[in-house]
């Protein structure tokens, strides 16, 4: 591996860790010696970017640190256009659309060398098939996810049942033919996934959740995962 490869590989590895990483640790991803990893760290602070640390008590990559945008390995362009082919194929028409256009950016910004990469890729994402449709709005449903807010949701279920709850919704689960929305439920005082085929209404509240949603997020993922909706 050329040694500035190396040295953005060191980057990458120290952003995607929210905790100090030790030069061995690195040093056995990168397939190179800890002197090494010692050698080109102090390179890349001396270059001014911002990584706290030393030998022995690990290095750890300060915010505020990006990396210009251009700088896109092939496996990251890969893997990029993998992920966009998925959503483009299995997501709401929005993120769909906005899939084939972070694939067409992709393109015009990757330099020359690389955009094989980008328009005939070695990966393939299956097209979905027998997908049901969503019966909510799901745009309105990701912006009250942001905000914290409350939506009162009108939900029928597997048996037909319908029933009406305050929910706070936490997250949105893209599977192959349906789609789950997982929410703390006022009514059962728990966390639920309610398929997204099977809303009869939603009326999306402006009153903010109780509950931090970094913390309510914490919680639902200790719990319960994505569960398939039952007798919600």
């Amino acid at each position: 591996m050329r040694r500035a490869d190396r040295l953005f590989q060191i980057i990458q590895v120290l952003r995607r860790s929210r905790r100090p990483l030790t030069a061995d640790s690195i040093a056995e991803e990168l397939e190179t010696s800890k002197r090494t990893i010692y050698r080109d760290i102090a390179t890349l602070i001396g270059q001014r970017v911002p990584i706290r640390g030393e030998a022995g008590m690990g290095y750890i990559l300060e915010k505020g640190f990006d990396l210009p945008p251009l700088m896109l390995t092939p496996d990251e362009i890969e893997a990029a256009v993998l992920g966009a082919q998925w959503v483009a194929t299995h997501a709401d028409p929005v993120l769909a659309r906005a899939a084939d256009d972070l694939i067409a950016k992709i393109a015009d910004t990757v330099p020359e060398r690389l955009r094989p990469f980008v328009l005939e890729p070695a990966s393939r994402a299956q097209t979905a098939w027998n997908r049901e449709p969503d019966r909510i709005d799901m745009v309105r449903t990701r912006v009250q996810i942001h905000e914290g807010k409350k939506i009162a949701l009108r939900y029928r279920d597997e048996r037909g049942r319908d029933s009406e709850r305050t929910i706070w919704p936490i997250a949105i689960g893209y599977l192959e033919a349906v789609r789950l929305l997982a929410a703390w439920c006022e009514l059962r005082g728990d966390f639920r996934s309610f398929r997204t085929d099977r809303v009869v209404g939603a009326d999306y509240l402006g009153e903010k959740y109780p509950e931090r949603r970094d913390v309510l997020r914490a919680k639902w993922r200790q719990s319960l995962i994505w569960e398939r909706p039952g007798d919600n």
